[in-house]
C-alpha cells in the first residue's frame, strides 16, 4: 500500500483536478486542459488518463503495472487496456512483458494544434493507427502482375470491393461515403481517393492512398481537399474534416516535423498488403480459395 501511494500520489495530483460543475463539488475529474498540455509536451505520448478506469482496476492489477511499467504513459496505457479488455492478472503481466506499449500507434499528426477541442484532439489521436494491415489486398490475385505495376487506383478498387474488411481494419464507427468523391470549386474538379464518416469523432475523414514513400507534396494536396470539403460538404453540426495519408513507407520524425505547418487536421500512416507479410506468416494463413469454399459451404448449411 505504501508503494502504491508513493508511486501515484504526485502523478495523481498533477493529472486530476476537482470539478465545480456539480453543486456538491465532490466530482473528481481529469483536467482536460492539463491533459492536452501534457500530450503537447509529449509527456503522456498520446495517452489519455481516465479517473474512472483508474478507480475500477483491482489492486493486484495496479501493483503489477507499478512493478513492471516504469513510466507514467506506460501505466496509463496498461490501466486503460486492462479495463477495456477485461484482462486477468496473468494476461496483463504477459502483455507488459511483451512490450505492447512500445508497439502502439505512433501516428505523425498535427491534431492537438488544429483541432480546437482538447477532447476531440485526444479522441483523434487514439482513433488512428500508424500502420494498417490490408491483408485482403492480394497482388497474386490481381492478374499475376508484378508488384511494381500495382498503382493507387488498383489498391483503391480493392479497398472499395472489400470495404467491410477495410472498415474493420480501420477502426470502430466508420461509415463509407464514397471513392473518387467529386469536388468542384471555381471550375476546378478534385477527386479525393476515399471518404468516410466517423460517428464518434462526428467528422468526415479523407484517406489518400500513395504507393511509394511519403512526400511533402501529399500534405498540400490533402490540405486542399479538406478545405473544399469543409466549405462545401461538411454539415454545420459536424466537426472539421480529418485527413489521413496512407503510404507504403514514411520517416515519422520528418513527417511529424513538416505536418505542423498545416492548419488542417492531418496524419500520416503506412499500410501493408498480403504480399508484404513475411513468407513464413503468409504460408501459415489458409489459402483464399479454400477459405471461400469453406465459407460457401457454411452458408449452404
Amino acid at each position: 500500500m505504501r508503494q502504491f501511494y508513493e508511486e501515484w500520489s504526485r502523478d495523481l495530483e498533477s493529472l486530476t483536478a476537482v470539478s465545480e460543475i456539480k453543486e456538491d463539488k465532490s466530482l473528481t475529474v481529469v483536467s482536460e486542459i492539463d491533459t492536452l498540455q501534457l500530450v503537447k509536451n509529449k509527456e503522456l505520448q498520446g495517452e489519455k488518463f481516465d479517473i474512472d478506469y483508474f478507480l475500477s482496476l483491482g489492486f493486484t492489477h495496479h501493483m503489477i503495472i507499478i512493478r513492471k511499467a516504469k513510466t507514467l504513459p506506460e501505466r496509463i496505457f496498461y490501466i486503460r487496456q486492462a479495463v477495456e479488455n477485461k484482462w486477468n492478472k496473468e494476461v496483463l503481466a504477459a502483455q507488459i512483458d511483451a512490450g505492447l506499449f512500445s508497439k502502439r500507434s505512433n501516428l505523425p499528426n498535427n491534431f492537438t494544434k488544429t483541432i480546437p477541442s482538447a477532447k476531440q484532439a485526444l479522441m483523434a489521436i487514439q482513433m488512428f493507427k500508424d500502420e494498417y494491415l490490408l491483408d485482403f489486398i492480394n497482388v497474386e490475385e490481381l492478374g499475376a502482375r508484378d508488384k511494381s505495376d500495382i498503382d493507387e487506383k488498383v489498391v483503391e478498387q480493392e479497398i472499395v470491393q472489400n470495404v467491410k474488411n477495410f472498415i474493420m481494419t480501420f477502426g470502430r464507427d466508420f461509415t463509407f461515403v464514397g471513392n473518387q468523391y467529386h469536388l468542384e470549386i471555381f471550375g476546378e474538379e478534385q477527386y479525393p481517393d476515399l471518404l468516410f464518416f466517423n460517428r464518434e469523432l462526428n467528422a468526415l475523414v479523407v484517406v489518400e492512398l500513395k504507393m511509394g514513400k511519403f512526400k511533402t507534396a501529399y500534405l498540400g494536396q490533402l490540405c486542399a481537399y479538406l478545405k473544399i470539403i469543409d466549405d462545401k460538404v461538411k454539415k454545420p453540426h459536424e466537426n472539421p474534416t480529418i485527413g489521413l495519408i496512407l503510404c507504403k513507407t514514411v520517416n515519422k520524425e520528418f513527417a511529424e516535423y513538416v505536418i505542423q505547418d498545416y492548419d488542417k487536421p492531418m496524419g500520416v500512416a503506412t499500410y501493408r498488403s498480403l504480399a508484404d507479410m513475411p513468407e513464413k506468416l503468409r504460408k501459415a494463413l489458409p489459402d483464399l480459395s479454400d477459405m471461400r469454399k469453406m465459407l460457401n459451404k457454411a452458408d449452404e448449411n
